[in-house]
């Protein structure tokens, strides 16, 4: 990789390839003050407290926005430099609402640029501030605290691709706006929070004051919602989670959605159960559902021992007496996979059977049922960012931007890059207008659609029959299966035009890289697992599957559905996809785990 050498007060540095000198700076470890701009975020270059002095040059230039060229010396904390950053964090801090800081947050940046500065106090006047906006139950809008970097608009209208900040009007009038200047609460805006978690002054926060809070610790986790896998960072005070940020995961780059960022109240809810009941002998069973209020005169507290023993001995007695298939176990998709996997354990070893589940056979039943069939893995093929590698998106039977918000982000970010995004749905959900082209077909039309696909790809010859060759079977069997499917007798059926249906399986086809999203849209059909097979056949038949940008990926519904699979918390397969009716297989697990197994 070439570098650029060049200096930056007086201390030699090797820029990387389309580093800007405020980059190079943090990365090792110079400081440089700046507000507007945020590490993952385009560069604005707007507050102008980052400008630094170039050899040569008259003018001073923002650090967030200028390349190094070869030779280049730069001053960032010489007189002049220095002179202009405080110049500008003065009258940033004139409009802050007391006393030139921010009273929302305890990390302000501009208080911490400031005092790095030695800026404490300002000489100017203040201008007339905004009220507060409190309309919105998740974040509370300060605009007196605002300082115009528009971080929060990038990271409504660039990141997150939401479109509801924005800037307007002009001069000294220019303000930040929701909507058509709607208050916060009266917008469109989904709550995700970016806008909170980029603003570097408090004039967008979390709400109920949680900025102000001081953590005892932060605790690194995984949101406990849908299957994308976001990082996240709970901040708790007092045994109590005050707020959340998002972390940088492979999956989520720090972004996070309503869920993951606000979701967190059940957490302290006082009808969690933080200690083991029993049913009172007293306490009959009904099929009423039962009430908190009553729960204390249903069931008793007992300490682990108790419980514990009180269930083994029960399970036992009814495996002994019934038989090992008289007893079952479902386990959970938001539990980690060490305990999925003790969960199956406990299933195939104590009660000794294969009835263990959870629900991802539920869900997305039909789709493992078609993977395995016909790649042999249940699992997604590659990640969600990778979209960013592919030429063309193409999503069917999901709304990721209401199941998945994060996802549909990358989604979002991929199609404003140019990416070509092919959305199928009976639905018009909020995705189709970042859509390139939306088939909004009848229900339940799925599978005639998909095959007169095929036929278009298979008649014009743009199948990958080099792939096909070296990788599938069954191909001829394909072929006479969708023969009858041309887009002219399709088009009235799925309610499609024909030269419509034939454009998208060109483009899917002749792409590079073209990768397929599906939701329950696919899956919760009575033909759900012809609906998966005809999705895991138009891969296969193009060879879109096995190089980045491409592939397959099933939607998750739970967080941790994917690891739960692969534990082997299914009945037909031990961990890592090794079927139960395999004796090789059977016999692994029978000496590993040094017990009888269900044959």
């Amino acid at each position: 990789m070439e570098t650029v050498s060049f200096s930056l007060d007086d201390v030699t540095l090797e820029a990387l390839p389309g580093e800007t000198i405020l980059e190079v700076a943090k990365r090792t470890g110079t400081d440089i003050p700046h507000l507007c701009y945020k590490d993952g975020y385009r560069g604005d270059g707007n507050c102008r407290a980052c400008v630094v002095e170039i050899k040569g040059e008259r003018a001073l230039a923002p650090a967030c926005m200028r390349i190094p060229e070869a030779g280049m010396e730069v001053a960032s904390s010489n007189e002049r430099a220095r002179h202009s950053q405080r110049m500008v964090l003065e009258l940033l801090k004139s409009d802050m609402p007391t006393a030139g800081a921010s009273p929302y947050t305890s990390t302000s940046e501009l208080d911490l640029w400031s005092d790095f500065l030695g800026v404490n106090s300002t000489r100017f006047k203040s201008r007339k501030q905004p009220e507060r906006d409190l309309s919105n139950p998740a974040i509370t809008v300060n605009l007196d605290a605002c300082i115009q970097c528009t971080r929060c608009v990038r990271a409504c209208r660039e990141e997150q691709v939401n479109d509801v900040i924005g800037y307007a009007y002009r001069g000294s009038k220019s303000a930040i706006v929701f909507d058509l200047d709607d208050p916060m609460g009266s917008s469109t805006c989904v709550s995700c929070g970016e806008c909170a978690q980029a603003c570097p002054t408090g004039a967008l926060m979390p709400a109920k004051g949680a900025g102000n809070i001081i953590a005892d610790r932060v605790v690194e986790s995984a949101c406990p919602y849908c299957g994308v896998g976001c990082l996240l960072n709970y901040h708790v005070k007092d045994d109590r989670i005050q707020f959340v940020e998002g972390r940088d995961g492979p999956s989520n780059k720090s972004r996070l959605c309503v869920k993951g960022r606000y979701g967190f109240d059940y957490v302290h809810n006082p009808s969690r159960l933080t200690t083991p009941l029993i049913r009172r002998t007293s306490a009959n069973k009904t099929a009423k559902l039962l009430d908190n209020k009553d729960i204390g005169h249903t069931f008793r507290e007992a300490s682990w021992e108790e419980a514990l023993d009180f269930a083994a001995t029960g399970l036992a007695k009814i495996r002994d007496g019934h038989g090992a298939n008289s007893l079952a176990g479902f386990g959970s998709a938001k539990g980690s996979n060490e305990e999925a996997y003790l969960f199956q354990k406990l299933v195939r070893v104590g009660f000794g059977t294969n009835n263990v589940d959870h629900c991802t056979r539920l869900c997305h039943a039909s789709s493992v049922a078609a993977m395995l069939e016909m790649i042999g893995s249940g699992s997604v093929s590659n990640q969600v960012a990778d979209v960013a590698a592919a030429e063309v998106i193409f999503i069917i039977g999901a709304k990721p931007t209401v199941n998945h918000p994060v996802a549909a982000t990358f989604m979002k970010n991929a199609a404003k890059k140019g990416k070509t995004l092919i959305l199928l749905d009976p639905y018009r959900s909020e995705l189709a207008r970042h859509a390139d082209y939306f088939l909004q077909f009848q229900s339940d039309t799925d599978v005639p659609l998909l095959n007169a696909m095929m036929n278009v790809i298979i008649e014009e010859g743009l199948h990958n029959r080099d792939y096909i060759k070296r990788h599938t079977e069954g191909f001829e069997a394909l072929r006479n299966c969708v023969k009858e499917y041309n887009p002219e007798k399709v088009a009235p059926i799925c309610g499609v035009a024909a030269n419509t249906i034939r454009e998208v399986a060109r483009i899917y086809a002749t792409s590079k890289g073209s990768m397929i999203f599906w939701g329950m849209g696919i899956s919760q059909h009575i033909h759900g697992t012809d609906n998966a097979r005809c999705l895991i056949s138009l891969a296969l038949l193009t060879g879109q599957i096995g190089r980045p940008g491409s592939g397959l990926h099933p939607l998750r519904g739970q967080n941790n559905v994917q690891g739960a699979s692969d534990v082997g918390l299914i009945p037909m397969v031990f961990p890592d996809y090794q079927p139960v009716n395999d004796p090789a297989a059977n016999e692994n697990f029978k000496d590993l785990w040094a017990a009888q197994l269900d044959p």
